[in-house]
């Protein structure tokens, strides 16, 4: 018992750091992580004093507490048993496979995160690139929404902006819970973007599995009444146009719908720009039939290396207008109320058309209308009053005119256009590049659908 030991001293340190990993994971961690979430807790009883919306319980709930209940779920199980015996695999395998799944798509919410960082990171980047603009907003409407409600904001997919330009906008309402596409699970930016609240999807996967795991968690989440945020479109618009919506997690939304439960009420919202960061992109991808973006990051870099310099050489001028409306919000249990064939189908298109109803109108897109629809060439004063027609037949719809000018608004479009190359100026009159008319078409549908 008393006899010496000798060990190698890289051996007797490697002994020395497990011991006290050991110690300090029984006696110290659990003392800290409590310390820790006692100020997180008192943090977020004051944060949602401030909110319209205060931040759910269900999004505070510990991220492995989050996992077990999710993959613990009775038709989780279920959808495990049947994945077990379709693939001739043993049912534990089929639920680690679950349980991938679960880890892949529950966030780590963070308040401090998104309240201390998100938040001034997206009104930084979104005013720096945007004169941003708050267009159709029924403020008492919103206001009405049941307090118990959970509220499902869904947007149109112009450009990677809307995502930073609603959470930037919506900031004194509630903590936005994204829906984000497979492009955003990379490191670190999956890290970030998973502590914002944000939660992953596959959005072409045919797994049953994952899709049973991604409905429960849907479900659970807008029974706990999680502030979501989602896209009925499914992906970005190539070319500029509304796309037909997509019902995938509206439908998790309506089957797990409980009449007797929580209300969901979900709000329209439209957005429209100026100019589209990834237009060029995008019109690449349409032209190779939809399949995948190229967006290089290369490209990427040196857009944003070019445009830091002129901002350091007081040259840098912003990309126009950005405009956010909010259309008249629809009570799930109200619309439930109508019989309708399928449910899901019949949701996405009522929302779609709100959505589309509330676009803004902004100069480069009108202009870029006016001018694709010409036979010939025009003169300034010829596209004003053009511009001044449409105006006046869109009295429903949300039409941003700059300084209140309708001669500005006229000005800041050609300018846009022109800069650019879209338009060509010959003997005072403007025109259509022949190279560019994919891209003054881009523009001009986006409110193609209000001008009919």
């Amino acid at each position: 018992m008393n006899a010496t030991v000798e060990l190698p001293v890289w051996l007797f340190i490697l002994i020395m750091l497990f011991a006290v990993v050991t110690a300090a994971s029984h006696f110290l961690f659990p003392s800290v992580r409590w310390f820790f979430r006692r100020r997180m807790e008192k943090a977020v009883t004051q944060l949602n004093t401030k909110l319209q919306r205060p931040i759910e319980p269900f999004r505070l709930a510990r991220r492995y507490d989050m996992i077990q209940r999710l993959i613990y779920q009775p038709d989780v199980a279920q959808a495990v048993s049947d994945h077990a015996a379709e693939k001739g695999i043993p049912e534990n395998v089929a639920f680690e496979q679950a349980k991938r799944y679960a880890r892949e798509i529950v966030p780590s919410f963070s308040a401090s995160m998104y309240f201390g960082f998100a938040i001034r990171l997206t009104r930084f980047v979104s005013t720096s690139l945007y004169r941003v603009r708050l267009g159709y907003f029924d403020e008492k409407a919103l206001n009405q929404i049941d307090k118990d409600a959970a509220v499902v904001f869904v947007m149109n997919h112009r450009s990677n902006m809307d995502y930073m330009l609603v959470t930037y906008l919506a900031a004194e309402r509630s903590a936005l819970a994204y829906a984000v596409g497979e492009w955003a699970r990379v490191w670190p930016l999956s890290r970030l973007i998973r502590a914002m609240g944000a939660y992953f999807i596959r959005r072409k996967s045919q797994n049953a599995l994952y899709r049973k795991v991604l409905a429960a968690y849907v479900r659970l989440a807008t029974q706990g009444g999680v502030t979501q945020a989602m896209f009925p479109e499914g992906r970005l618009s190539l070319d500029g146009a509304p796309q037909d919506p997509k019902r995938g997690l509206l439908k998790y939304i309506t089957d797990g719908a409980d009449p007797e439960g929580r209300d969901v009420v979900f709000v329209p919202v439209a957005l429209n720009y100026d100019r589209v960061l990834e237009d060029r992109i995008l019109l690449e991808a349409l032209s190779r039939g939809g399949r995948g973006f190229r967006a290089r990051l290369g490209v990427v870099s040196k857009f944003f290396l070019k445009h830091f310099w002129l901002r350091l050489r007081g040259k840098y001028h912003k990309f126009g207008y950005a405009a956010v409306s909010f259309g008249h919000p629809l009570s799930l249990s109200t619309f439930l109320q109508h019989p309708h064939e399928e449910v899901s189908d019949a949701l996405a298109n009522e929302l779609m058309g709100r959505i589309n109803d509330v676009v803004p109108v902004l100069p480069v897109p009108m202009v870029a209308a006016i001018i694709q629809d010409a036979d010939e060439a025009m003169s300034r004063a010829a596209i004003e009053a053009a511009y001044a027609t449409w105006v006046m037949k869109l009295d429903q719809a949300h039409v941003h005119l700059p300084r209140d000018d309708l001669s500005y608004a006229v000005e800041t479009g050609l300018r846009a256009l022109e800069e650019r190359n879209i338009i060509l100026k010959d003997g005072g009159c403007y025109h259509a590049n022949p190279e560019e008319a994919d891209t003054l078409a881009f523009y001009a549908n986006s409110i193609r659908h209000l001008l009919k």
